[in-house]
């Protein structure tokens, strides 16, 4: 192995004494090391992480069964490994779909920073008067990860984001009230939509359906859901698979701020240290993974 090892070594060395051109070469690296970064960055908290280890992992076992000489394992693996575009194609056609959105996305952007503070602001007034309502309410705002292959059925709208029309979808009367709305590049696109469920178990207690859908969602895409509880009234933030309970208004408002503007899968590090509570009840809020 270790002989092995020495001509690889040595196979290396004299290939890049023969090759290696210091200014192209170091700037080819430069381009490929910033992409891989941008990648990682990408699935950074996603799924996608998990089947990248397994990939790892595999040939990290093809490389030893080729050093060990492990002859059954090593077709094992050529067979497996083969079709290996294929497999990363299939495997990462979201996180791929997101990558060229978030590129064109930067290019020519759908909303822009004053339509979006406007809807952050027309939800926050939304679920503040559902809240005093004490009608339930599920709105998903999409981020850079589309939608479309997460949700199920619904009615298909282009609606103006707006508090009287949030209102009124989700009020007893309306038909399009049982199921979520979402927000697609600064339009109301769907109503009556069915979210898929989690399937965890140790959620919070006493959060229902709703908030269940609303875990489902986020656990598969960087979407930010606002929940309204019908029993308790208290408005929701779910954020890769994470509810924050008991949000006021105002401190809505600034979560939606900071998520709406960011890049991140993550809910902003400020609610892990409660700040924003406007009342003794207020107070408790607390980050509660949901697993």
């Amino acid at each position: 192995m270790i002989e092995w090892l020495w001509e690889l070594l040595q196979t290396v060395w004299n290939y890049l004494a023969d090759n290696y051109d210091p200014v192209r070469d170091t700037i080819d690296i430069g381009i490929v090391a910033f992409g891989i970064y941008w990648l990682l960055l990408l699935i950074r908290g996603t799924r996608a992480v998990q089947v990248l280890v397994g990939l790892i992992v595999l040939l990290a076992a093809l490389v030893a069964s080729n050093v060990f000489e492990l002859v059954t394992l090593r077709l094992i693996l050529d067979t497996l490994l083969e079709p290996a575009v294929i497999i990363i194609i299939v495997l990462f056609q979201h996180d791929i779909r997101r990558a060229l959105a978030r590129m064109g996305r930067g290019l020519f952007p759908s909303v822009s920073a004053e339509q979006e503070s406007q809807i952050v602001e027309e939800v926050v007034r939304a679920a503040q008067e559902l809240s005093r309502r004490r009608v339930g309410a599920l709105v998903v705002l999409e981020r850079e990860t589309g939608l479309g292959d997460q949700v199920e059925s619904g009615t298909r709208l282009d609606g103006e984001v707006s508090k009287d029309l949030l209102v009124s979808l989700f009020m007893p009367s309306s038909p399009l009230h049982d199921g979520a709305v979402v927000i697609q590049q600064g339009r109301i696109a769907m109503a009556g939509t069915i979210l898929p469920l989690t399937l965890k178990q140790d959620l919070p207690e006493g959060v229902g359906t709703r908030h269940r859908a609303a875990v489902g969602i986020t656990e598969e895409t960087d979407a930010v859901v606002v929940v309204v509880s019908e029993e308790t009234a208290s408005i929701s933030v779910v954020m890769n698979g994470e509810i924050v309970q008991g949000l006021p208004a105002p401190r809505l408002r600034e979560v939606l701020t900071d998520v709406m503007g960011s890049d991140s899968r993550e809910l902003p590090a400020s609610l892990h240290e409660g700040e924003g509570a406007a009342s003794p009840e207020d107070a408790a809020t607390q980050m509660r993974p949901a697993g």
